[in-house]
């Protein structure tokens, strides 16, 4: 039996700083479902603190004013459950960025909790901080958040109570799922413990771990924490180095992965390639054919350039489009939901990989006779001829050039001589 398309995580990122107030939301969601997005990743629209990050969270049961229409009154928590009852009438999930390891500085819990936080050998509460991975020396602090201490609290009960009281009234609200913010910086005991918490009330809640940046020794204690999927580094792979298909392998052990071809933390695709439409259709289907699912912020489909920024993007930055690839888009969700094989985290085995040709066999263990097989061509100039005689095909077998808006999504009969990759194209055989 086919899964069902609420258990093929396909997430559109509704950024709220590009969307303006949530009342003209409504076009981007519409637009969401349109392409067959089934979730909507919503980043933080809680009260910051003073650098207005949207993750600096001041106040957590009070709304941004940025994202709240003229006239709105009290702390504005009906305006969000309306959007939230508009996001789930229309058949899209909305999933709340949960970020629990951290607060604004200037948050009054700082006063009124001081031993939820981090503090240094003079009492000073600690803020986050990272080291470049090429220069240790090299460290960025992010002097407007507070570092909570959710492992070693003296009151971690009373802590542990406040996040989860958080969760359910969030629940309560409208939101269905959470996007946990830097998973790996918050224990896998608490996580444990809010997704139960969570299922007492609504046992289809889903936890999206979002683990970039953590070290794989963090990244590997939460397999044991129960979160439903967690976001993969695929991204940043050149279809070359081996490091991918390893770490696939090796986090599968914590739950199924989500793949993106860029995300509001990265640059936009279609800046770092002067527009190359080819490469943007190239990574976005790899994106969604690699993992479990898939999720892209909004602008992607139109070819944005301009990288989303917590403090300073403004519904002004809406672009002209670069392209328009919402039809593109929708084949692929589209082929995604229909194909099995396609669903799951499933397993790779590299069949070939040089210069020019990258061929991965996928298979799943929910179809344990079924195989089909990645086809990229790695040149952004030529036309290349993939060979495939390592493949051993069936009659069941077609092709599917997914890259083109117009080839057929029941795909075609597979005719190995004739078969033709265009420059930085992506097909399916399957």
């Amino acid at each position: 039996m086919m899964n069902s398309p609420q258990q093929v995580p396909i997430i559109y990122n509704l950024f709220p700083r590009l969307a303006g107030i949530m009342p003209s939301w409504r076009e981007h969601i519409e637009r969401a479902v349109s392409m067959g997005f089934n979730w909507l990743f919503i980043n933080p629209v809680l009260y910051p603190g003073f650098s207005g990050s949207l993750y600096a969270v001041k106040d957590y049961y009070r709304i941004n004013p940025d994202f709240l229409p003229p006239g709105a009154e009290g702390d504005g928590l009906p305006v969000l459950e309306q959007l939230l009852r508009t996001c789930n009438d229309m058949g899209i999930s909305p999933i709340m960025d949960l970020v629990i390891n951290h607060t604004a500085m200037d948050n009054p819990l700082t006063q009124t909790h001081p031993n939820w936080y981090v503090r240094d050998d003079n009492g000073k509460i600690i803020s986050p901080f990272a080291r470049d991975p090429d220069d240790p020396e090299k460290i960025t602090v992010w002097g407007d958040l507070a570092e909570i201490d959710n492992e070693n609290s003296s009151d971690k009960q009373n802590l542990w109570n406040y996040w989860t009281d958080l969760v359910l009234f969030y629940l309560k609200l409208g939101f269905t799922g959470f996007r946990c913010d830097a998973a790996y910086k918050v224990p896998a005991e608490l996580w444990t413990h809010l997704i139960s918490e969570a299922n007492k009330i609504a046992t289809d809640t889903v936890f999206f771990a979002e683990i970039l940046g953590g070290a794989k020794e963090e990244t590997l204690v939460l397999q044991d924490a129960g979160l439903h999927y967690f976001f993969n580094s695929s991204k940043w792979w050149d279809f070359t180095a081996p490091w991918c298909l390893q770490q696939h392998e090796e986090f599968g052990q914590i739950a199924p992965s989500i793949s993106f071809p860029e995300t509001h933390d990265t640059s936009r695709l279609a800046a770092d390639t002067d527009g190359n439409e080819a490469l943007q259709r190239q990574r976005y289907i790899f994106s969604a054919i690699f993992s479990a699912g898939l999720m892209m912020p909004i602008g992607y489909e139109f070819g944005f350039k301009k990288q989303l920024h917590v403090v300073n993007t403004h519904p002004d930055d809406w672009e002209t489009p670069s392209f328009n690839l919402v039809e593109f888009i929708r084949r692929v969700n589209r082929f995604k939901i229909e194909h099995q094989l396609f669903h799951g985290e499933g397993h790779f085995k590299e069949i070939i990989n040089n210069d020019s040709i990258l061929i991965l066999e996928r298979s799943n263990e929910q179809l344990p006779r079924q195989k089909g097989w990645i086809l990229v061509n790695k040149d952004q100039k030529k036309q290349v001829s993939p060979p495939l005689k390592k493949i051993i095909l069936g009659q069941q077998h077609r092709f599917y050039r997914l890259c083109s808006d117009t080839s057929p999504i029941t795909g075609e009969p597979v005719v190995p001589q004739n078969l033709i990759l265009y420059p930085s194209e992506v097909a399916i055989i399957c």
